[in-house]
């Protein structure tokens, strides 16, 4: 699912349609909590106009046993959005410091 490319991590995702989309990484952590792990990505080349609002996708998925990253699953719960965008709103700061 995913492949490193120029030390960006890029991931192919397939909308309801059956078309293909190419996204970049913006992190990956995991929650106790909620027993998963989640990817933030974007937009291929969203990140290259300024002046645009990018629109982050987040998704959960399970790592496989032999170390592969499992297939993106749809984020279910209210709490787990409040959580993904705390994680979010952290990153960006920390972003914004460096």
């Amino acid at each position: 699912m995913a492949n490193e490319h120029e030390n960006h991590q890029h991931i192919t995702v397939v909308d309801e349609d059956g078309n293909e989309q190419l996204f970049e990484v913006l992190f990956t952590f995991e929650s106790d909590e909620f027993e998963k792990s989640y990817v933030l990505y974007y937009p291929i080349g969203a990140d290259e106009d300024e002046n645009e609002e990018i629109e982050i996708h987040a998704s959960s998925y399970t790592q496989k046993e032999n170390g592969e990253e499992g297939d993106l699953q749809p984020i279910e719960t209210e709490e787990e959005w409040d959580m993904i965008e705390e994680m979010l709103n952290t990153f960006l700061d920390e972003e914004e410091e460096n």
